[in-house]
């Protein structure tokens, strides 16, 4: 759709049907919207109403099959994009668990803002005068304008207030003391659900499956506190089902919830005792792998919860994988789930179960198992502290004297170690590891190579590890896996830590001068993934900084190289790419490269209504430059182009500070410039 409607635009006028029927298509899909989200009802209803309203206009103007003007052509470009994610936004809501977006109320009611704005600026620029419409769809048209302009964030007050007590209800719940109980208020909690759609059993179920899918979407992205807050709201529906609906379910046949035997520990004697003499455990109270009441109940990077002791020795026995899902573990931190932690302390103290946690300390005495595994990384008491510091000194002896394969998975472990936690990565130097990283860096084999240069980037976010990663000769052995690593892999996270280390003022010298430095961060930037090129063009800005280096990146051939990638829309890096080019025009080398380019001005007058925050404001600065060396040459070119003067008032009434002052220096200038002989706006 996007492809068909730029051709439009670069051929003047456009014949009606082609435009418009996608657009009567999409708008009817979001106008025949009839089962609201339970929550954020308003904001849908509101934008459900302005694309309604959006449609008359389309099939007015379908009726004429007239020859549209290329101004309305932009315009409807813009509608399309802006419709098509109103479509994608309701869905979301609709789909969505409605206590997640209870949570993230503000959140997703600035979504619905950020439309609706957007549906005003496209407007701005359609010719209402130039269209054969009535005169009533005019005046609906003229009026949606107005109010679009005016948006404001809408948050309905009674959602907003359903939050604020459900979010009091968590905290009470989630006390951390042992001794407090953290009672519910089943009654507060259930006129909540109920007020979101949850009225029965069943919806109960739809909210948990939604909320765990939330949960897997978010720990895919590391989201350890997202995915905690989430675990705790499942439990929280779980537990509230089973109190609220206790007599109906106790009429329903118990339906035992237990992992795959591969899954299962053997349970020690006074374990299957204490149970036999239990009340009937609630099954959202029983851990997947013993089956036994969770006293110590943690989260682990799946989203599932499991009691601390048997996931430890589950992951400590070697096993990488989330036992009730199977899903690989992403990292082996354990988050508390307090929330689950404070109903098993009230439903004890409710049904007489004395609260033994004595079983939950013996996971954490076993101090000599030195895994990377055996670490809480979200315990910062002395304890945990001095196990890395064990595994640490363990791991870095077997750097030292072990065979490869020994060196290999050490490498792997302290690689591992210092993802996470700047004690971890401070206590990792402080062993020593760094002399013996930089000598696996020439190793023959891929996978140590790998794990030491990506451990390398992972300790040197501890600023005074990169200190100690200079002063050892690292950088040399470190640009040499940049250019020629043995995995696409290695030279991302190569250039990866370049971008670290660079981010010392003093290194962007040091750096900046070995010879090979530039040359293979552009060679990284044609050649990576989009990953790998993220970070060889935030590498290559960081040494931009620094003015002596700017002629040796523009030697190395990149601003063609990046204008390419600007025009890339799968490269994904178009703001980093104008943030090197804005630093480049600083110097009379990359301004004679840039003012050459016969794509950058009209790409940059797009970029300045369809680009980011960000990328607004480096596309004014290059423009800006641009006029202020080219002068009326560039003017010119900015003058002829009939969105470029609209953009940049948009821009300077509602766009950032920088944004802002440059829009309005860049608006003098060409006022100056149309103000002589033969010039017109």
């Amino acid at each position: 759709m996007e492809e068909a409607l730029s051709a439009m635009i670069s051929s003047g006028f456009s014949p009606t049907g082609s435009l418009i029927d996608p657009l009567i298509e999409i708008s009817n899909e979001v106008a025949s919207v009839e089962k609201f989200p339970s929550v954020h009802a308003r904001n849908v209803s509101s934008m459900i109403r302005r694309v309604k309203l959006l449609s008359s206009l389309f099939d007015d103007i379908q009726e004429t099959d007239a020859p549209l003007p290329p101004s309305s052509v932009i315009c409807f470009t813009e509608l399309f994009s802006v419709i098509r994610r109103v479509k994608f936004l309701i869905q979301e809501c609709r789909d969505c668990s409605s206590l997640w977006g209870l949570i993230q109320l503000e959140f997703i009611s600035n979504k619905f803002y950020v439309l609706a704005k957007e549906m005003g600026s496209a407007l701005d620029i359609l010719p209402l005068s130039l269209l054969n419409i009535t005169a009533d769809v005019r005046e609906q048209v003229e009026l949606l304008h107005k109010q679009a302009k005016r948006a404001e964030l809408l948050i309905d007050p009674r959602e907003l207030q359903r939050r604020e007590v459900l979010l009091q209800v968590m905290a009470n719940n989630n006390a951390k003391n042992k001794r407090s109980k953290g009672n519910v208020d089943f009654g507060k909690v259930q006129e909540i659900l109920s007020n979101i759609g949850l009225r029965s059993p069943s919806d109960y179920d739809a909210e948990v499956s939604r909320l765990e899918a939330e949960a897997q979407k978010q720990a895919g992205t590391g989201g350890l506190i997202v995915v905690s807050n989430i675990n705790n709201l499942i439990t929280l529906v779980t537990y509230s089902k089973s109190m609220i609906f206790r007599e109906e379910e106790n009429e329903e046949d118990e339906e035992e919830c237990k992992p795959s035997s591969a899954f299962l520990y053997k349970q020690n004697d006074t374990s299957s005792s204490s149970q036999s003499v239990m009340p009937n455990i609630p099954d959202e109270f029983r851990c997947p792998i013993s089956l036994d009441l969770i006293r110590d109940p943690v989260i682990v990077s799946s989203g599932h919860t499991y009691d601390r002791v048997s996931i430890a020795q589950w992951i400590n026995s070697g096993h990488h994988t989330c036992p009730k899902s199977g899903q690989r573990l992403i990292h082996t931190a354990l988050i508390p789930n307090y929330a689950l932690k404070s109903l098993v302390q009230q439903w004890c103290h409710e049904n007489n179960v004395t609260v033994n946690e004595s079983s939950a300390s013996e996971g954490n005495n076993n101090k000599n198992n030195l895994g990377e595994n055996a670490v809480d990384h979200i315990s910062a008491n002395k304890a945990a502290k001095d196990a890395v510091k064990m595994t640490a000194e363990f791991l870095v002896g077997k750097l030292a004297t072990g065979s490869p394969d020994i060196q290999r998975q050490a490498a792997y472990e302290l690689r591992l170690l210092a993802k996470t936690g700047m004690d971890n990565r401070r206590i990792i130097a402080e062993a020593g590891a760094i002399p013996f990283l930089v000598t696996l860096l020439g190793s023959n084999d891929p996978r140590i190579q790998e794990h030491a240069v990506t451990a390398f980037f992972n300790l040197s976010i501890f600023d005074n590890n990169k200190l100690l990663i200079m002063a050892a000769g690292a950088v040399d052995s470190i640009l040499e896996v940049l250019e020629s690593g043995k995995t696409m892999e290695a030279r991302e996270n190569a250039a990866a830590a370049i971008f670290s280390l660079s981010m010392v003022d003093d290194f962007k010298v040091t750096i900046g001068a070995r010879p090979r430095a530039i040359p293979s961060l552009v060679r990284l930037l044609r050649e990576g993934t989009p990953v790998g090129q993220k970070d060889a063009i935030a590498a290559l800005f960081n040494l931009a900084v620094y003015n002596p280096n700017k002629v040796g990146i523009i030697y190395a051939g990149t601003v063609p190289l990046l204008m390419d990638l600007l025009m890339d829309d799968k490269a994904g890096i178009t703001d980093d790419s104008l943030a090197v080019l804005a630093l480049l025009m600083g110097c009379c080398q990359g301004l004679e490269q840039i003012r050459d380019s016969k794509v950058l001005v009209p790409l940059l007058i797009d970029l300045l209504r369809f680009g980011s925050a960000k990328g607004k404001e480096n596309s004014i600065t290059l423009l800006l430059g641009l006029c202020k060396e080219e002068g009326e040459l560039v003017a010119r070119r900015l003058l002829a182009n009939p969105r470029s003067i609209p953009s940049l008032q948009s821009l300077a009434a509602d766009g950032s500070l920088r944004a802002r002052r440059k829009a309005d220096a860049l608006l003098r200038l060409l006022n100056r410039c149309c103000s002589q002989p033969h010039h017109s706006l």
